[in-house]
């Protein structure tokens, strides 16, 4: 390790930055985000500089560089045009021991400037020794999604609690248990989301008496590309994960690997769970302190019966998150190219459940009977002639196309299309597979991929 990591306190001290260009220019955004008092030095320096530069504790100087303008200041910057130059100035500064950095030649600077990922007071900073800076910012890119902004507010939790926290726990290694524990409680997760009081619960009270918290995520309709970055959060956290027949294997592989992982849904060979059954889980594992994950297919609050599971969570006051996730009816329209709204040939879109009682469904059919509505039918498969036939009956025409979409946004996506005569017939020739969506409209006939 050539370089040792430092995180340098430049507020209120003064940096010299040598350039007058946009080089020089993204250093001083840098450095005054630190809030460093700068002068910048050049032949020529940009409006841009200038502008940033305007207040009183900053200073430009629009002059040739001279050893003279290293007094005073504790980093150096060298970022003019000339090597010869930026190599005087490196000369120069390590001379009088003050830490230099020469723009785009690592082996005249002292430091380097590294990728960060701000969260401040939290900051992530990723150096490659200056050997390949655009490797470092292309590997922040990728850890960015690993910091979401609540650790800002996370951070400054800590630290504002920190004094109290010391006169609670006076012994260091019960301290540090008790803040370890807090990390890994619901406590943690309400601090990021600005609920200090609520969090003080959990950082205050010890780690033997924390209780748990439930996640009901949206895990989208397939493709675990479409997870939010805050379900991929609280995938990462949970201790127990409770998933039903939508959510697809890429997705659940997404979950912590040493999560236990429990089915919930209804699929053959497996024993069904009761939605009384799955709510008293969710307060029995929170009660043990455990952090939950609720992993529902699309969207929790659509046809996802999110509301049924948070009223026992209120009732036993058992802390819950819910995070929405791409419906999929947005996700497997968009994969199959269909769009569900249009200017000129769908002004509005509904979207109902399909599930069939005894081979028939049944629903306010006087109200789907507008040509220019798109109608999205959840669960539908089981009822698609049923749902065809009372459709034409109340008025649609039978030449309205439809596409039913198995597996939609997966590798094992199938688009079948049709009318409302003719659907019924494909899908049992085609011998189409669940879990499907159906899509009633002229829209449909935007669909790619389209086979008949």
């Amino acid at each position: 390790m050539r370089y040792l990591p430092l995180h340098f306190d430049m507020h209120n001290r003064r940096a010299l930055v040598l350039g007058g260009g946009e080089v020089a220019e993204r250093k001083i955004d840098l450095l005054l985000a630190a809030g460093a008092a700068i002068t910048c030095a050049a032949p020529s320096i940009s409006a841009a500089i200038a502008a940033k530069l305007a207040d009183s504790e900053h200073k430009l100087v629009e002059a040739e560089y001279t050893h003279a303008l290293l007094e005073g200041v504790t980093l150096v910057v060298a970022a003019t045009d000339s090597p010869q130059v930026n190599a005087q100035v490196s000369k120069d500064a390590q001379a009088l021991g003050k830490p230099v950095n020469v723009v785009d030649a690592p082996s005249l600077c002292t430091v380097t400037f590294p990728a960060i990922i701000d969260r401040s007071p939290l900051l992530v900073s990723l150096g490659t020794g200056g050997a390949s800076p655009t490797l470092g910012r292309r590997l922040r890119e990728r850890l960015e999604a690993l910091f979401p902004q609540g650790y800002a507010r996370l951070t400054e939790y800590l630290g504002s609690r920190r004094p109290a926290l010391k006169d609670t726990f006076a012994d260091t290694a019960l301290r540090r248990r008790a803040t370890e524990a807090f990390l890994d409680s619901p406590g943690a997760t309400l601090a990021m989301s600005g609920k200090a009081a609520e969090a003080d619960k959990y950082l205050f009270k010890g780690p033997e008496q924390l209780l748990g918290e439930v996640y009901l995520v949206g895990a989208g309709p397939g493709d675990p590309d479409l997870l939010t970055l805050k379900a991929l959060h609280l995938m990462q956290q949970a201790d127990t994960v409770l998933y039903d027949n939508l959510v697809s294997p890429q997705v659940l592989e997404r979950t912590r690997r040493d999560a236990r992982k429990e089915f919930v849904g209804k699929r053959s060979g497996y024993k069904s769970s009761s939605q009384e059954d799955i709510n008293a889980l969710l307060v029995r594992l929170a009660r043990q302190g455990q952090r939950v994950l609720r992993l529902k297919g699309g969207d929790p609050f659509i046809f996802g019966r999110g509301g049924e599971e948070i009223e026992p969570l209120l009732q036993a006051g058992i802390p819950f998150q819910v995070v929405p996730g791409i419906t999929a009816a947005n996700g497997c329209a968009a994969y199959a190219g269909i769009p569900l709204t249009h200017r000129e040939l769908a002004r509005s879109v509904k979207f109902v459940t399909g599930h069939p009682k005894d081979g028939e469904v049944h629903l306010p059919w006087q109200d789907y009977t507008r040509e220019d509505e798109t109608l999205v039918f959840y669960m539908g498969l089981g009822g698609l002639a049923s749902i065809s036939r009372q459709l034409i009956g109340h008025g649609r025409s039978a030449e309205t196309p439809v596409a039913v979409i198995s597996k939609g946004t997966t590798p094992e996506q199938q688009i079948l299309t049709g009318t409302l005569e003719t659907i019924p017939g494909l899908a049992a020739r085609t011998q189409i597979q669940s879990p499907t969506l159906i899509i009633v409209g002229q829209v449909v006939g935007f669909a790619a991929n389209q086979a008949t």
